[in-house]
């Protein structure tokens, strides 16, 4: 049986209602697209399909940059939080199963 995702993962929402939904341009959102801001899915036509997740994160992108940061910063910033969690669920492995460096 196949995990299946939560609602808030699922790529479904198209790009003009993930517009609607953030109060971004497409224009925009294409643009964080291209800044490795956000992933979304393509569909065999090449639509872009957003989640809820992604929803989320581009509007904290965008008050993140609304406040002065620029985009390489705030991708510097989520590889920070990333290389943290992976420490943390190795440290968290290790001591589940008593493994010593």
């Amino acid at each position: 049986m196949a995990l299946s995702l939560s609602y808030k993962d699922k790529k479904v929402i198209s790009i003009g209602i993930t517009s609607e939904l953030t109060g971004l341009s497409e224009r925009q959102i294409r643009y964080y697209e291209e800044r490795k801001l956000v992933f979304p899915d393509r569909s065999k036509g090449g639509t872009r399909k957003y989640s809820f997740a992604d929803v989320e994160r581009l509007v904290d992108v965008a008050n993140k940059m609304e406040d002065g940061m620029q985009t390489f910063e705030i991708r510097k910033e989520e590889m920070k939080k990333s290389d943290i969690r992976d420490k943390m669920l190795r440290g968290q492995l290790n001591a589940a199963f008593k493994i010593r460096k």
